[in-house]
């Protein structure tokens, strides 16, 4: 379903003094897809957005979930990470015109149902860099799940899961646009000749490899980083490189496991004392001129009401579908989690990631949190309003959640961890 607006509408996602929208270089879209097998039924959507508060995620699913009489914890939200769409939380017309779009896409799906087999794989792309100068730390898979007829065997639909920021374009552009996703899904369409839907990983410390923009971004800020007026459409020429001969390959077979379910984990977050907030404002103004004069503010608020700590609930979701599993968070979590639990599972075929049912700020790794800068502080006096708290999740959090992902896993009852 197409989810563009039809006029100037505020965006979110480089934190702009002027962030509205001035047209659109290409619309946005929501795609839903709905799985049965025996009485196991659960729905996997797709929007071009950087990923709703999660209030308004929560209430979308509950939506759909109505539609197709099921629970909460069996629809989810993968949202792209587009820096080029609305800010759904300043406008409730687009939110309320997304829901109605998606919910219109759910029940299109439910009547259109048909029995297909289903096959994964992976293909391999540096599509992404890390961050970091130094660091080549990368999920270079691109998950691959292809669904054919069972009978006949023609190709209905394609599902990816990348691993690269989708912010292609950068705070220069003032166009809405679903990024480098929109010219994936359009791409691999022509190719294919079928529905393709992207799913985003864990892309919170990779950034695209080619980018379009006048200005040097922070971001694409080193020779690796490809500047290219062709840049949306080499990174989907990149995907499709990549992907082309490996769905060749598949020949999808009748499926024997589908599930969706979700496990709750609380972590916590320290109010920073007065001044070292004080310190970050500086440093973030410094750095990126970033304002931090309202997140200061709250963090005086909490402190002056004996708030020294706040806590976060977590919700973990699992789609499985045959030998493979998406399964993600509302956070933007590092590339590291995804590769460290992979690992963990001994199942290349097990994708973590973020972005899944909102977008609830930056989860960095321990190491990436010694670090400091934009991930770990920064973005939060931006966004901290979004998030429901001032302060990145404790050190430690990193490693508690990698371990609860794994142990929850449709296989992780046979990982041992130390």
């Amino acid at each position: 379903m197409d989810i563009t607006p039809s006029a100037p509408i505020e965006t979110i996602g480089f934190g702009r003094a002027d962030e509205m929208s001035r047209g659109v270089l290409h619309p946005l879209s929501a795609q839903v897809a709905v799985w049965q097998l025996g009485e196991e039924r659960c729905c996997v959507a797709a929007i071009d957005h950087i990923g709703f508060s999660r209030p308004h995620a929560n209430a979308l699913r509950d939506k759909i979930g109505k539609i197709l009489s099921l629970p909460r914890e069996k629809v989810m939200l993968c949202f792209s990470h587009c820096h080029s769409a609305p800010n759904e939380s300043a406008s409730p017309e687009y939110y309320r015109l997304v829901c109605d779009r998606v919910k219109s896409a759910t029940a299109w799906a439910m009547q259109n149902m048909a029995p297909v087999y289903a096959a994964w794989a992976n293909a391999f792309s540096e599509i992404g860099l890390n961050r970091r100068k130094g660091c080549d730390t990368l999920d270079r898979r691109i998950g691959i799940l292809k669904i054919c007829d069972s009978v006949g065997g023609r190709l209905r639909f394609l599902l990816l899961r990348l691993t690269a920021h989708n912010n292609v374009l950068k705070a220069d552009n003032y166009l809405i646009s679903p990024d480098y996703f929109g010219a994936v899904r359009d791409t691999l369409k022509q190719e294919f000749g079928c529905p393709v839907m992207v799913t985003q990983g864990a892309a919170g410390n990779v950034a695209p490899r080619y980018f379009k923009s006048a200005i040097n971004p922070p971001d694409a800020a080193d020779e690796r980083f490809i500047r290219s007026d062709t840049a949306l459409k080499d990174m989907a020429r990149a995907v499709l490189h990549g992907v082309k001969p490996v769905v060749a390959s598949l020949h999808p077979q009748k499926i024997g496991r589908l599930s969706m379910y979700s496990r709750q984990i609380t972590l916590t977050a320290e109010v920073p004392p007065y001044p070292r907030a004080v310190e970050i404002a500086d440093e973030a103004r410094r750095y990126c001129g970033i304002d931090g004069t309202g997140w200061l503010n709250q963090v005086r608020h909490l402190l002056q009401n004996g708030l020294h700590r706040q806590w976060e609930k977590v919700e973990v979701q699992y789609f499985s579908l045959g030998n493979g599993c998406l399964c993600g968070i509302a956070n933007e979590v590092m590339v590291e989690f995804a590769l460290r639990v992979s690992k963990l599972l001994q199942d290349d075929f097990f994708y973590f990631g973020g972005y899944t049912n909102g977008c609830t700020g930056y989860f960095p790794t321990e190491e990436e949190f010694d670090k400091g800068g934009y991930e770990v502080y920064w973005s939060m006096l931006v966004y901290y309003g979004y998030h429901g708290r001032v302060f990145p999740l404790r050190r430690n959090s990193a490693s508690k959640l990698i371990r609860f992902v794994a142990e929850n896993a449709p296989n992780g009852n046979a990982v041992h961890l130390m």
